[in-house]
């Protein structure tokens, strides 16, 4: 009987001892880009088998904003830092108090003016309101031209050389022009306030609508919905974020325009308060009303990012 096989005559089984099947190719993981219209990266993710076990969602982005007690402690430390060197600085025989008040006085001015007495109430509403009306009729103005220099290639290359140009003039230069045409008063003040937040606005929004997923509009468009239905339920909405970054954005340079127009067009709120005390060298109470104008551009920032946080967080997919 001839000679059996090595792995026999080594007493292993002839199972073994043949070659193992080369191993079947595994599917590849699908894509989003393979993933087609309503597919996302949360599913995705599951079915790619990459996560782990029980896990329905990918990923998540490290976040660099803080949270918690953290992120009121910060600036709460910048500010303790920044009056430290601020009493330092007026300390007594250094600096004359004509030019660069304490805190001490300042502090007085505050609270007389917004616990005590009061008689800051009525300006900041004045200033309030004609930074806000400014801000919704620039922003009335600037959603529809970004939507029509996103969805025309020829409203884009006839308007965008002029909207640089708008830049390069300041907001004091206009304000005898607004004056001239509107005349005294609060008209005049909410024109240039609009004028002011008009292009911070248009270009926040125009970036997010030009940004968004040509595939989820072009299968929107395949089911049958119409511009202004993809306009209203999808582009909208996805740009939300960009639009809301331009009006916090917009909104700082209003209360600005307001002040500035309080100052050279006449008014009653912030502005007409600063050109009185600078008229009496009234150096604690500017200080003074400069703060409350940054404490009530930085509200109405704060107030609207955390609308955007909100409303445009990426939620977690279901387990």
């Amino acid at each position: 009987m001839g000679s059996q096989p090595q792995s026999l005559a080594l007493g292993q089984d002839a199972t073994t001892a043949a070659p193992s099947p080369a191993p079947a190719l595994s599917t590849p993981a699908p894509t989003i880009a393979s993933a087609g219209p309503g597919r996302g990266a949360a599913s995705l993710w599951q079915e790619s088998g990459l996560g782990p076990e029980g896990s329905a969602s990918p990923p998540r982005r490290r976040s660099n904003r803080l949270r918690g007690p953290a992120a009121l402690l910060a600036p709460l430390g910048l500010g303790s830092v920044l009056s430290v060197v601020w009493f330092a600085l007026t300390a007594p025989g250094r600096i004359p108090t004509y030019l660069l008040p304490g805190p001490g006085p300042v502090l007085d001015r505050l609270v007389d003016g917004l616990v005590t007495g009061g008689q800051l109430w009525p300006y900041i509403r004045v200033t309030f309101t004609e930074a806000l009306a400014g801000c919704l009729v620039g922003a009335l103005v600037a959603l529809p031209l970004a939507v029509v220099i996103t969805h025309s290639r020829w409203a884009a290359a006839a308007v965008t050389p002029f909207l640089g140009a708008t830049q390069a003039i300041p907001a004091i230069a206009l304000a005898p022009l607004l004056v001239l045409w509107v005349g005294y008063g609060p008209g005049a003040i909410v024109a240039l306030c609009s004028l002011m937040v008009f292009f911070p606005i248009l270009v926040s929004s125009a970036v997010g609508l030009r940004h968004l997923d040509r595939d989820l509009l072009d299968a929107a468009a395949m089911d049958g919905a119409g511009f202004w239905a993809r306009l209203w339920l999808i582009e909208f909405p996805l740009a939300g974020a960009s639009v809301l970054a331009g009006l916090r954005n917009g909104f700082t340079l209003s209360v600005t325009g307001a002040v500035v127009g309080e100052m050279v067009m006449g008014g009653s709120g912030l502005g007409l308060l600063l050109t009185v005390q600078r008229d009496n060298l009234n150096t604690a109470g500017m200080i003074a009303t400069i703060l409350v104008l940054a404490g009530l551009a930085s509200t109405i920032y704060s107030l609207i990012s955390l609308i955007e946080r909100r409303a445009f967080v990426t939620e977690r997919p279901r387990r």
